[in-house]
């Protein structure tokens, strides 16, 4: 199949600027409004409202210093979990503005569904599950809900940032149905969102709206192909290696005899991510066809998702995932540096565990009335929200010797 970029219909016979959701996308309806009511903003509307909350988040700012593939002091110029976080946004706009969605609400999605990772990314992610098992481990999703909804302490009148309905169902459904079949979530999730359920139902056994798909999309869509940039560039991979990637062989033809490497990487990885999002903008164009909907609740109960890649670009990303795996996520330096980031995630917990006065007092404070296992919860907040530099300087206050990641 060749791949093009024709199927992006830049203006649609539109003013320029001028934009015309269509009558499916989640803002053709009003709001089902926040948990806490709030008076209306004068300047924007509540999805913008929830995007700039998130934005402005204490959580969103610490992404500036979390792991996306290379720990933070190993290069100024590699991805970090806030750029990825922005580089996610970018495409869910990109993609929501093509599908006549709600452009604000697919962006704030896409800056929120990374804020509960821990530091040193999947490798902090597994170091905490492991280590908070016994109260029902570690997931970034949940704990990204947890922080929207308790764990930011910003205003008067809640916890959390009181976003609107439609931002918390994306964030929590954005990757399918947590109570639906194959997408049944673990029991943190459930067990996390159920308490929540109960005052703001919603709705775990459908599908999440237009825009909570396209943050999930544009999620794959940018680590895959900044991943393969950042790994070039670290020399972990090279362009022969990509030779073997069937989705990338015909752009690096193209693009490698040019001479600058780093012009030549920045090329390829602008073209892959032109071709996977033309290919899912029309593949999502001819799923929306066939459900028809009329409203956001038919996207919600269309019993499958309505914002996908055709079934040529979908074999070829998990043939790219595979090679990603296989070549760069499984390199030597890469577990190497891992492995050693595990295990400051573990030590700190183990130590914050049983010597509880090692934590800073305000935290030390609010464990006086918990029991052992919200006491365990506590403190895998407390670590989940450090950063990677944070991480590292606390071991070292604690530990006689902290690993070198690098």
């Amino acid at each position: 199949m060749t791949h093009s970029a024709a199927a992006l219909d830049y203006g649609a016979g539109l003013l320029p600027g001028e934009r015309r959701p269509a009558a499916y996308a989640a803002s053709a309806v009003p709001s089902r409004g926040r948990l806490i009511d709030e008076p209306a903003c004068p300047t924007r509307n509540p999805l913008q409202r929830d995007r700039d909350r998130i934005i402005h988040a204490s959580a969103f700012r610490r992404l500036t210093y979390k792991t996306q593939m290379f720990i933070y002091h190993e290069g100024d110029h590699y991805r970090t979990r806030l750029t990825h976080s922005l580089e996610v946004a970018q495409i869910a706009r990109t993609i929501a503005r093509q599908l006549r969605l709600d452009e604000d609400l697919a962006e704030a999605i896409a800056l929120s569904h990374d804020l509960g990772h821990p530091p040193f990314g999947h490798a902090g992610e597994r170091a905490l599950d492991r280590a908070v098992a016994a109260c029902g481990g570690f997931d970034h999703n949940v704990q990204s809900f947890r922080i929207v909804t308790r764990l930011e302490r910003k205003y008067h009148d809640f916890d959390g940032l009181n976003l609107t309905w439609e931002t918390l169902e994306g964030l929590v459904k954005h990757n399918g149905p947590p109570a639906l079949g194959d997408h049944r979530s673990d029991p943190v999730l459930m067990h996390a969102l159920a308490r929540f359920d109960l005052r703001m139902p919603l709705g775990l056994d459908s599908y999440a709206s237009a825009e909570a798909q396209v943050a999930a999309i544009s999620d794959e869509i940018a680590w895959k192909t900044h991943d393969i940039d950042d790994g070039l560039r670290a020399g972990l991979i090279d362009l022969d290696d990509l030779a073997e990637v069937p989705l990338v062989a015909p752009i690096l033809t193209r693009e490698r005899t040019q001479g600058d490497l780093r012009r030549v990487i920045y090329a390829i990885t602008r073209a892959l991510i032109t071709i996977i999002i033309a290919d899912a903008v029309a593949a999502s164009r001819v799923r929306l066809g066939e459900v028809a909907p009329r409203c956001p609740d038919d996207i919600r109960n269309a019993g499958r998702p309505v914002v996908l890649f055709s079934e040529t670009m979908a074999g070829e990303l998990a043939h790219l995932r595979t090679f990603l795996f296989d070549h760069l996520y499984h390199h030597p330096r890469v577990l190497r540096v891992m492995s050693g980031a595990e295990r400051i995630v573990a030590d700190l917990v183990t130590l914050y565990l049983n010597e509880p006065g090692s934590l800073p007092e305000t935290w030390r404070r609010d464990l006086a009335d918990l029991d052992e296992r919200h006491a365990m919860r506590h403190i895998a907040d407390f670590v989940a929200g450090m950063t990677d530099r944070f991480a590292i300087a606390e071991h070292r206050r604690l530990f006689d010797a902290t690993p070198e990641l690098r």
